[in-house]
């Protein structure tokens, strides 16, 4: 068809328009799209979803030139194999998607000079702010400074308590998992976790004593055994345990791989799980935790909502109010086979 026998190309949907249909006005209407102000969920809501029905698009070069932002955010993580990075990648793209707001992932692999690349190149495309997650619990030290641009660290920590931390709620989450044992008439509860240097595992071998002390629960064995964050360790510990302690009827273990792997050299012995003996792993890594037999019941670390919480954190510092200090997100516990009635209950 010729150019002159072309309908009127369709109008397209302005801030006003989007207001119009959601009832609010355009004020309101920015403040949502652009994630600031403190809005009732649903009123964000309905701007959203105007939004997407008039099929608005704001102009990104409008927004940064009226804002004096970027509407991008830098997420660090030395997690290369994306095991504990991800989760947190998506729970903060869930917070900031709201807003409009796109994330650049970064990746250092561990390396000091890579991270510092990274961080130069984050502060040059004049990004809004930087979510750093580690691929541990380890404390880390903060990004180098001074940085213009708000910071807030994700599962592992900053050692500096003048800046805002996410992380998973270690405490809740053991405190879970043997309140569970206790539930189903466990008495005698092996702890076998990763290396004691690890963070988590040290935390994690603490709540455990103390949630035990808590329920009238023993110790089996009377010590953590401390080794691998593997299935190797695993089937090994199991065998110590057994040998040491016979009647240990539970094993709680630092990590899902652990877990896996007392769960096999169980049943490869002749115990039942969970009739004879019951099994708990950490993380609801679900590719290991679904291919145990049989599945594990395990503790997970909430690690999108810590991303979404991190995420939320970093846009009220970039509208003006910084929070400080460390703040826990709680975990929760996923049932499935390998846990149950003892057989003496």
């Amino acid at each position: 068809m010729p150019a002159t026998e072309r309908g009127p190309r369709p109008r397209r949907a302005t801030l006003a328009d989007v207001a119009a249909l959601a009832g609010v006005t355009p004020g309101t209407a920015s403040k949502a799209l652009n994630g600031r102000g403190r809005l009732r969920p649903e009123t964000r809501q309905r701007v959203l979803d105007a939004a997407e029905q008039l099929r608005f698009q704001p102009s990104a070069a409008a927004q940064s030139l009226l804002s004096g932002r970027s509407w991008t955010v830098g997420l660090i993580t030395t997690d290369s194999i994306g095991r504990f990075g991800i989760p947190v990648l998506l729970g903060a793209e869930d917070a900031l998607g709201a807003g409009r707001t796109s994330v650049l992932l970064c990746d250092t692999r561990g390396d000091a000079i890579r991270e510092r690349h990274h961080l130069q190149a984050l502060t040059a495309r004049g990004v809004d702010g930087i979510i750093v997650a580690g691929r541990r619990t380890d404390p880390r030290r903060p990004l180098p400074g001074p940085l213009s641009v708000p910071v807030v660290y994700a599962l592992g920590p900053s050692t500096d308590p003048g800046d805002i931390s996410v992380v998973s709620d270690d405490a809740d989450g053991v405190h879970l998992a043997v309140r569970h044992l206790a539930d189903s008439g466990r008495t005698r509860v092996a702890h076998v976790t990763g290396p004691e240097h690890h963070a988590a595992a040290a935390a994690r071998a603490h709540h455990t004593r103390r949630a035990l002390r808590e329920f009238g629960i023993g110790l089996a064995t009377g010590r953590v055994h401390y080794g691998e964050w593997s299935e190797t360790w695993g089937r090994q510990a199991a065998d110590i345990v057994l040998r040491a302690q016979p009647d240990c009827d539970a094993f709680f273990c630092g990590n899902d791989q652990i877990g896996r792997g007392v769960a096999d050299a169980l049943r490869e012995s002749g115990h039942r799980v969970p009739q004879d003996i019951a099994v708990i792993g950490y993380d609801n890594w679900e590719v290991m935790a679904l291919a145990a037999r049989p599945p594990l019941t395990t503790v997970d670390t909430s690690l999108l909502e810590v991303g979404r919480t991190a995420a939320l954190r970093l846009m009220d510092a970039i509208e003006g109010s910084p929070h400080h200090g460390i703040e826990s997100v709680p975990c929760r516990l996923v049932i499935r086979d390998s846990t149950g009635p003892s057989a003496t209950s």
